[in-house]
């Protein structure tokens, strides 16, 4: 089984221990994805975001061939519980609209499976205004702020959203190359 993983943050540049290969093809699949949910740190992370303007993702193939290893070392690296990892195989039946959109890709490449990071909102939470992330990250103190802006300045390049060129046009964290 070929099991495509999906990605569009730090998962590109510091993949840890994910059974990943080392190389992301910059033709996923367009995905709603904006820096809208506040970290456990208090940074702001790329989420799928159903009211963002879709963007094109990255993704690399795993290096095993089972969707529940896949979903374990995706789970492991991003140290968050199973049903933050989401998947979708080429043969669902689906009525989920980002699944969707997935399993359309997946078949165009001709790829059995993908998997991908879940992540919403803080529970409790809605979701924040441009003016309110830009607040936030004004406010945090040096150590948070500078993971804060390495996280948002190492988002690869494709991953224009409206919030990244409101923090860029802000705070001057214009993207870098990893």
């Amino acid at each position: 089984m070929k099991i495509a993983c999906i990605g569009w943050g730090s998962l590109i540049w510091r993949p840890g221990d994910l059974k990943v290969q080392k190389v992301w093809f910059e033709d996923g699949p367009m995905l709603p994805i904006e820096f809208t949910r506040k970290s456990n740190d208090g940074r702001m992370t790329l989420i799928i975001d159903s009211l963002a303007k879709p963007v094109r993702t990255l993704w690399t193939l795993m290096t095993t061939d089972n969707i529940n290893d896949s979903i374990r070392s995706l789970k492991e690296r991003e140290g968050t519980p199973t049903s933050a990892i989401h998947h979708v195989l080429s043969n669902d039946n689906l009525s989920d609209p980002i699944k969707i959109i997935i399993k359309d890709w997946l078949i165009s490449k001709n790829i059995d499976a993908a998997i991908w990071t879940g992540l919403s909102y803080r529970e409790g939470e809605d979701r924040p205004s441009i003016e309110e992330v830009i607040t936030k990250l004004l406010s945090l103190n040096y150590v948070t702020g500078k993971a804060a802006e390495e996280y948002i300045r190492k988002a690869p390049k494709q991953i224009d959203t409206e919030y990244r060129r409101a923090i860029e046009k802000e705070l001057g964290w214009s993207p870098i190359e990893n």
